[in-house]
């Protein structure tokens, strides 16, 4: 297996087919990873929730990750970190054309909304929820990439019989 570093554009590309990615945020120390889902917009990610313990720790600590993979096979994947400062995109008007665009975009993706609603569905609480929009403006990313290293793919396997 040889792996590669992957250039910004091919990681931003990554990111904008993918949509679905874990957040990792902290607090006291401690470390929390969620999965989300989310839209790619050119300098930030837009994501959607209810209130819960990653909004409480990020509006603590807005300094988060997020990382995104495609998995082929156990040599062949792609690997993406974003880190970056959550914004929470209040309902107001001078924040309504940053969520108008996060929600134009995340509506765009299947199950974009899911994850929060679900959370609430598990909980049993059927009491309406105020959504919460938000941003995650990128800071750095980098990515890797793992591709089968066609010197290994020519050995011969050698099978053990019974």
């Amino acid at each position: 297996m040889r792996i590669t570093e992957m250039m910004p554009k091919e990681c931003r590309e990554l990111l904008a087919r993918t949509g679905f990615g874990r957040l990792g945020c902290s607090r006291d120390n401690q470390p929390y990873i969620v999965p989300v889902y989310f839209a790619y917009d050119s300098d930030r990610l837009y994501g959607f929730s209810t209130f819960g313990r990653k909004v409480d720790w990020m509006r603590e600590n807005p300094k988060v990750c997020i990382e995104v993979d495609e998995v082929k096979g156990s040599d062949s994947w792609t690997c993406v970190i974003v880190e970056g400062r959550y914004e929470e995109l209040p309902d107001t008007a001078q924040s309504n054309p940053a969520r108008q665009r996060a929600y134009s975009l995340l509506e765009t993706r299947a199950l974009w909304w899911q994850n929060a609603e679900a959370a609430r569905n598990i909980e049993g609480k059927s009491e309406s929820v105020s959504p919460i929009f938000y941003c995650i403006h990128i800071d750095a990313i980098s990515g890797h990439r793992a591709e089968p290293d066609p010197v290994e793919s020519d050995k011969p396997v050698i099978r053990v019989l019974d």
